[in-house]
This record gives C-alpha cells, sequence and structure tokens, in this order.
C-alpha cells in the first residue's frame, strides 16, 4: 500500500463531500459544495451534469488543502452516490447529452403507464426487486432515448454511455478510461437480474433499453480504475485505484456496521431510508423494495429497503417555503416548547408516498388543525412525521418476518434528540446514534480501503461506536394512539383529490 489516507467520495441529492480518512478510519478532512436541482417543468427534477462533476472537484480540492495532502498521500479512492438518477453522454467527447433526470422527477410517468398496461408490473417485482415507478432509473433512461433528438439512433450505433451518478463520477476521476458501476447501485435502477446480480439482457431488450449503453457490473470492492493526473494537486508517485462504490443507503448500511442478518438502520436525509441486511439470498417483501447491499469478492448480500421521499426535506419546506423555521437546528427547541403534537399530524407527501404505499398521486397534507394551533405544533409534526414513517416500513419488514431488535439511525437531522427519543418511543424498540453522524463516507471509505490492506473487513464492524441510546419512555397504549391519529391522517392525504401533472412526452432541444 502507497499513501496514508483513503478519499472518499460522496454526492448526494443536494451536495458533494469530499472526506479524508486516515489508517484509523478516522476523519481528518472534508469540504462540500451544494449542487442545485432544475425544474424544467412541474414536478419534473434534473441536474446539470457538468455541476456534479465541478460540485465534487471543488470539494476534493478544498478538502485536501486542509489537510495538507497531495496525491502522494492517498491510498485509494471510494465513492458514494445518491442512485436511480441517469444521466447519458457522448463516449467520445465525453459531453453529456441531457441532463440527468433526479430520482425523485415525475417526467417518467407516461413511460411507466404504459409499462403497467402492457402488464410489466409483476415482471419488475419478480426480475428485479423493484416496482415499475418513476422513481427507478429504467423509465429515466426510456425517457432519455425517446424524447431527446438523435439519442436512440446514437445509442444504437454504441455512441453513447449511460449509468447512474457514480458510473458518471467515475467515468471523469478515470479520464474517461472506465465505464462501471457496482452491484449495489445497478440494482435500484429496475434493470438488474436481482438473484443472478447481472443486467437482465432479456428484460432490458422488452423495455427497448440496449445492453450497449450500460456500464460493466463489478464486485463493490473492486478494482474500477485508476485516478486520471491532475484531479490532486501535486504529482501522481504511484497509481491511485478506485477500490470501492456503493450506492449511499447501502454504504451507510455498511458505515453503521450492520454486517450481520437483520441489522437495520435509518438514514434521515432529503429522503429518508430504513435499510436491513437480509444476508445472501434476496427478500422481496410487500410494501418494500429488495436491492443488493453489496458484492465483495464473489460473495452478495442483499437488503430490504423503504424509501421515504421527504424526510429531512421537510424541514427545509417549512424553513423555505412556510418561513415558519429559521434554520433546521432549531427544530428541536421549537418541537419541545409544546407538550405535545395539539392533534396534529403532516403527512409530507409532496411526491406521492413511498414505501409502504407506493402511491404517487397523493399529496401533502396537514390534518387536526384547530384555532389553537401554533407554528410549534406544526413544526414538531414534522418531525414526528420522520418517525411515523420510519414505523410504516418497519411494520411492513416485520409483516414480511424480519424483526428489527434495534435501530441505528444516521444523518444531520439524528443530532435531534428530540427525533429520536421520539422514534424509540414510536417504534417500541431502542434506537442507537453513533459517534459520528455521516456515516455513508465512511462506509464507502472502509470498502477502498480494505481493497489496499489498511485494515480488513471484520474490523470494521468493531470500530463502530454508540454515542447514545434511546430507550422507549411511553406505554403501548400511548404508542397506538399516535400511530392511529398518524395512519388517519394518511387516509384523509389519500382520498383528497389527486392533483396530476404529469411530464408529457415531448422532444426536447
Amino acid at each position: 500500500m502507497t499513501g496514508r489516507y483513503v478519499l472518499a467520495l460522496d454526492e448526494g441529492s443536494s451536495s458533494a463531500r469530499a472526506v479524508l480518512v486516515d489508517e484509523r478510519g478516522e476523519t481528518v478532512a472534508e469540504s462540500s459544495e451544494p449542487i442545485s436541482p432544475i425544474f424544467p417543468r412541474p414536478d419534473w427534477v434534473e441536474l446539470d451534469p457538468a455541476e456534479l462533476w465541478g460540485a465534487l472537484e471543488r470539494s476534493i480540492a478544498r478538502t485536501m488543502v486542509s489537510a495538507g495532502a497531495t496525491a502522494a498521500d492517498i491510498a485509494a479512492i471510494g465513492l458514494t452516490t445518491h442512485r436511480e438518477t441517469s444521466v447519458i453522454w457522448d463516449r467520445a467527447t465525453g459531453r453529456p447529452v441531457h441532463n440527468a433526470v433526479m430520482w425523485m422527477s415525475k417526467q417518467t410517468d407516461d413511460i411507466v403507464r404504459e409499462w403497467s398496461e402492457s402488464g410489466f408490473d409483476p415482471e419488475f417485482r419478480r426480475r428485479t426487486g423493484l416496482r415499475n415507478d418513476s422513481y427507478f432509473s429504467a423509465g429515466k433512461i426510456a425517457w432519455l432515448l425517446e424524447n431527446v433528438p438523435g439519442v436512440r439512433a446514437d445509442a444504437e450505433r454504441g455512441r453513447l454511455a449511460v449509468g447512474t451518478v457514480d458510473s458518471w463520477l467515475l467515468w471523469n476521476l478515470t479520464g474517461g478510461a472506465v465505464h462501471a458501476t457496482d452491484p449495489s447501485s445497478a440494482s435500484r435502477t429496475a434493470l438488474l437480474d436481482l438473484a443472478g446480480a447481472r443486467w437482465d439482457d432479456e428484460f432490458c431488450e422488452i423495455l427497448g433499453i440496449p445492453t450497449s449503453l450500460l456500464p460493466d457490473i463489478r464486485p463493490s470492492d473492486g478494482w474500477f480504475g485508476d485516478l486520471a493526473p491532475g484531479i490532486l494537486p501535486g504529482p501522481m508517485t504511484h497509481p491511485i485505484p478506485v477500490r470501492g462504490i456503493l450506492g449511499d443507503q447501502q454504504a451507510g448500511l455498511f458505515g453503521q456496521a450492520c454486517l450481520a442478518k437483520g441489522s437495520a438502520k435509518n438514514t434521515y436525509g432529503t429522503a429518508g431510508v430504513l435499510t436491513v441486511n437480509v444476508g445472501d439470498r434476496p427478500q422481496v417483501m410487500p410494501g418494500m423494495t429488495s436491492s443488493v447491499a453489496w458484492q465483495f469478492g464473489d460473495r452478495v448480500t442483499y437488503e430490504a429497503e423503504g424509501v421515504v421521499f421527504h424526510s429531512g426535506q421537510t424541514l427545509q419546506w417549512l424553513r423555505d417555503q412556510l418561513g415558519i423555521l429559521s434554520h433546521a437546528s432549531r427544530s428541536e427547541s421549537i418541537a419541545q416548547s409544546v407538550d405535545d403534537n395539539g392533534g396534529v399530524y403532516l403527512v409530507p407527501a409532496f411526491a406521492g408516498l413511498c414505501d409502504p404505499y407506493w402511491d404517487r398521486d397523493v399529496r401533502a397534507a396537514i390534518v387536526g388543525l384547530t384555532l389553537d394551533t401554533h407554528a410549534a405544533h406544526v413544526v414538531r409534526a414534522a418531525l414526528e412525521s420522520m418517525a411515523y414513517q420510519t414505523r410504516d416500513n418497519i411494520d411492513a419488514l416485520e409483516r414480511g418476518g424480519v424483526r428489527i431488535p434495534e435501530l441505528r439511525v444516521d444523518g444531520g437531522a439524528v443530532a435531534n434528540d428530540f427525533l429520536c427519543q421520539f422514534q424509540a418511543d414510536i417504534l417500541g424498540i431502542p434506537v442507537a446514534r453513533p459517534r459520528g453522524l455521516e456515516r455513508t463516507a465512511l462506509g464507502v471509505a472502509h470498502v477502498a480501503g480494505a481493497g489496499v490492506g489498511m485494515w480488513t473487513l471484520d474490523e470494521i464492524g468493531e470500530r463502530w461506536e454508540r454515542s447514545r441510546r434511546f430507550e422507549p419512555r411511553i406505554s403501548a397504549d400511548e404508542r397506538d394512539e399516535l400511530y392511529d391519529g398518524w395512519r388517519a391522517a394518511v387516509e384523509v392525504a389519500r382520498a383528497l383529490p389527486a392533483r396530476r401533472r404529469t411530464g408529457t412526452a415531448v422532444p426536447v432541444a
């Protein structure tokens, strides 16, 4: 091994982070750069691929300067990104031919509806463990092929490459030498044969997606090429391999040391994601999706997952749209300024409800308002909604036969003691908060470091440290009463007339 740091690159939905991790597995420097979404039409959300790469380059530069590090200090690179978002680019020039279509965008609704009417819904579940939904990459790739002029023809001539954000960034990191991904990211495209952890060629043909567009699939701890010169400061004294790629939620699962079957974590980010390790066989359960957690060598580990579209983003909405919250960090003190939620429930279905409901036509609702309702009740209801949605998914897991004895939590929102305590209360199980709340970059750093011999995978589980454990404090009757109110509020939201704004398939200039 040459070098003393692993450089972990973590590109999320709203920012790009670069983190330096030393030989003890500790963070020594980090930096982030914001990413701005683009809204071409109502319910359409895109990202500029050039900005995705540029933000990452800037965060790398700032982190290296902060640590006084050069290329000679880097032993390996690990890469983790938000998933499902799809990018298409020209293989010869490396230039994107359209904006990236983001995971939350609904511009593919018409395509998804056509596939459903063609009877493909059961095939998606059987083959991929996912659903026929705009959330996943298959519809986004099909939309790009059908709606961007010239793309279908160029794709069939082999001129284009497509991938999720990890593939796009890897292409740039290696100077265009490698077009690849790992099974954890590929499993969120709805194009992967889940049981075999390989592209489903037959299903791709059925959906009209040329497999020549797709990246190679390599083990999560495999070699993904060497870093191109000029990205890091200082001379390249040795090859710097990209030695780990994981989807962000799988990286968080690994960073939380959920290495045993049945161990689970919940990340409270822009979205909220419950992820549980289900072992070496996929489990497809009602209301949940099934994906690859990671592949190390020839061994594949699977996960079951429950996604909440709007978790921490709900607090951003209170701040930016309603103006009743000056900063997300103030939500804890505001929520604690009232004795309870005052009967108020906030259902944050701004883009529909994901797991376990899968109802994309629902819109957000605030239920239970009276003349005595204060802004603090709404803030408290927003925080409580994050915990209720986690309960929805854990209940679905348990109905599928998976019992969760403890929930590990991460993401910036879990610095909020009120949220963590309420989560434990509404689940009736302990909630464990780790030392260090951002586990995603650390998770992929651990994978990359193991790939170059900085530590073993067995040592990683021993490094996880708990900062605080929250035990349930309320009675079962109180827990049930609160949760029954949430379920009633969800049904009110689902009964409201759907506000349909479909992304009509038209050519894009």
